[in-house]
């Protein structure tokens, strides 16, 4: 590889001796010596100064075009507009007018979704005016006419009601209230992906009305529901209520708390529930035993009751719930 030369900067000096050749070499040559056949002496060379490198001029061609390049792109345009704060808020707000986000009750009911199932008890058909109750309402959900006679399950069986479970272990452990399946001879339980499966009680906590189901056949990806303490919760906090009014859904409606620690007494006055959350989240006979839950899709706690003072047991502003707390420790694991 050639390297460039390397040049002093300091003056070039001649010996003495080399001073008096130059001086000869260029005095003009004498009329006796110059037909004597000698020889011209040689032109003197021109020095030449120095002359930067061929790539270093290339580099320095390539730089001043980048430059030139960058300052026609980067150059304002005529009749650019720049965008200011106040376009990015109106477009922003152009963007939100034309398109509908979900509310936060939908959101909130997608998340919990996969986790709720639906819960059929079959015995024994029930005489109560709850039951003829939750009979109609269920035979015209069906578009029967609301007296039809029971075609539930198996010869000899009846479909003695529907309610709601919420799964709360991904090995098919679900909560329900105890009132949906007491006394049942078989129940069926179909989650969210439409697989049916028998289930068996496993625990029961009669003081909260609330009982434990093992389904004996899960799905592959079944996913458990999020639990949320109701420590911070308060009056007035949004809240969904999901499950199967009269076997249907998985339906959603949506409220606020309307209190907390409330009483409840069953309209036979059997029992007394107490520490309830009371909401008004429109909930009917079906939602018995489904999740309450938050705008996060968390569940606060598990719909039990309803008030109404009349023999039609149906919604009319106030229902109530066991805090999620007291029905976790009816499965054995306080999550709190």
């Amino acid at each position: 590889m050639r390297r460039p030369a390397f040049y002093s900067r300091s003056p070039r000096t001649l010996p003495p001796a080399a001073d008096e050749a130059a001086e000869r070499a260029d005095a003009p040559p004498s009329p006796e010596t110059a037909g004597a056949g000698s020889v011209p002496p040689e032109a003197p060379v021109k020095k030449s100064g120095w002359q930067p490198g061929r790539r270093s001029f290339a580099l320095l061609v390539m730089l001043s075009a980048a430059l030139v390049t960058g300052a026609v792109l980067w150059a304002p345009r005529p009749g650019a507009k720049v965008l200011t704060q106040k376009d990015i808020d109106a477009a922003v707000l152009r963007t939100l007018q034309t398109n509908t986000l979900p509310s936060p009750a939908a959101k909130a009911a997608d998340i919990i979704r996969p986790s709720v199932v639906r819960v059929v008890s079959y015995g024994e058909e029930k005489n109560t005016p709850e039951a003829k109750t939750q009979k109609r309402g269920r035979n015209m959900a069906k578009g029967k006419p609301p007296e039809a006679p029971n075609d539930g399950g198996a010869p000899g069986e009846y479909e003695r009601g529907v309610g709601t479970g919420v799964v709360i272990v991904d090995k098919g452990v679900i909560l329900t209230n105890l009132h949906v399946v007491a006394g049942a001879d078989k129940i069926k339980v179909t989650f969210y992906d439409g697989l049916e499966a028998p289930a068996t009680i496993t625990g029961v906590q009669p003081e909260n009305d609330l009982a434990v189901l093992q389904a004996q056949k899960i799905p592959d990806d079944l996913i458990p529901a999020t639990m949320r303490s109701t420590a911070d919760l308060r009056p007035g906090d949004q809240v969904a209520a999901v499950g199967f009014p009269f076997g249907i859904g998985p339906s959603v409606s949506a409220g606020v708390v309307s209190g907390l620690k409330r009483s409840f007494r069953s309209p036979e006055g059997k029992q007394e529930l107490g520490n309830l959350i009371q909401f008004d989240a429109a909930a009917n006979p079906g939602n018995s035993g489904g999740p309450l839950i938050n705008m996060d899709g968390e569940v606060l706690g598990i719909v039990t009751a309803i008030l109404n003072p009349t023999q039609q047991r149906t919604f009319i502003g106030i229902g109530f719930a066991v805090p999620i707390e007291n029905a976790a420790s009816a499965a054995g694991s306080p999550p709190f």
